[in-house]
């Protein structure tokens, strides 16, 4: 498999809480556009996604989580990283380089999942940006995926910075689509990843891969209403390294295949739960 240096990347806000969560909203492409923003280094750089997470204490209210894929963190050598944030002005968004540090004295401040490419960390953002967050309650389930009878053939989305391009002067992510490639899906546990068919570039891992699909057809019939979960981060690219042996040497090709490794979203919960808890009193700004 050939890795992208990229990844999903898990922070939580200290600095200030989340005002609302999103999860009354049907349009979780704008909310996933809204709350992706590309992060980098002098050398690498990769997608993250912010969620918001209830914090004790504090009923309706919760602190930004930063995520994205293990690597991308660890592909970034020094202790600081910038993130492009946003910022609206009237109609119209300006992209903010905002530095976030995310190492201390050489140690992670990001906690990474033992069995997969994922990793998550605090983090205080401005007051000002423009994002909106939603509920980690849109983190697909295996109940999920096994009552809406998600299967391959099922088509999904999935935001990113391919070679780190944006999709205008703002530095909104680039949003694509592709379908489930790989079976099966459940246990995810055991699976752990999914095969994803779209074509990957540096710069994609990290980004959320999630499912918009109204009037779904499942168990038998139709069902009005809109169907929206995140299942997934994008870790690395699918491909295949063929060995070719001469005489005097052995040379390895690597062909790429146009599929996407995606780490279930069970694992981002699990990744959250390795966190400490943050806990605010009643009455406590």
């Amino acid at each position: 498999m050939l890795k992208l240096r990229t990844a999903v990347l898990f922070m939580i806000i200290i600095g200030g809480m989340v005002p609302a969560m999103a999860a009354d909203s049907t349009d979780i492409s704008s909310i996933l556009m809204r709350s992706t923003f590309r992060i980098q280094d002098e050398k690498s750089f990769g997608t993250v996604f912010i969620m918001g997470e209830p914090i004790l204490g504090q009923p309706g209210r919760g602190s930004y989580v930063l995520i994205t894929a293990a690597h991308v963190l660890n592909d970034m050598k020094g202790d600081g990283a910038i993130l492009f944030l946003r910022k609206q002005v009237g109609t119209s968004y300006i992209k903010i380089p905002y530095p976030i540090k995310i190492r201390n004295k050489g140690n992670p401040l990001w906690v990474q999942h033992p069995q997969v490419d994922v990793a998550a960390m605090r983090i205080a953002l401005p007051q000002d940006i423009d994002i909106h967050i939603f509920s980690t309650d849109l983190l697909a389930t295996d109940k999920m995926l096994e009552d809406l009878e998600i299967h391959p053939g099922d088509e999904l989305l999935v935001l990113g910075y391919p070679y780190g391009a944006e999709a205008n002067e703002a530095g909104f992510p680039v949003l694509r689509s592709g379908r489930v490639a790989s079976f099966p899906l459940i246990p995810t546990a055991e699976t752990k990843t999914f095969l994803f068919d779209f074509p990957v570039f540096n710069g994609n891992s990290g980004g959320p891969v999630f499912m918009h699909h109204e009037n779904r057809v499942y168990k038998g019939g139709t069902h009005i209403g809109v169907v929206r979960m995140i299942l997934g981060v994008v870790s690395q690219e699918h491909g295949l390294e063929e060995r070719v042996q001469s005489l005097s040497e052995t040379v390895v090709r690597k062909h790429k295949l146009g599929l996407a490794v995606v780490v279930h979203a069970r694992f981002v919960k699990e990744i959250l739960g390795m966190l400490s808890p943050l806990t605010i009193t009643p009455g406590a700004p």
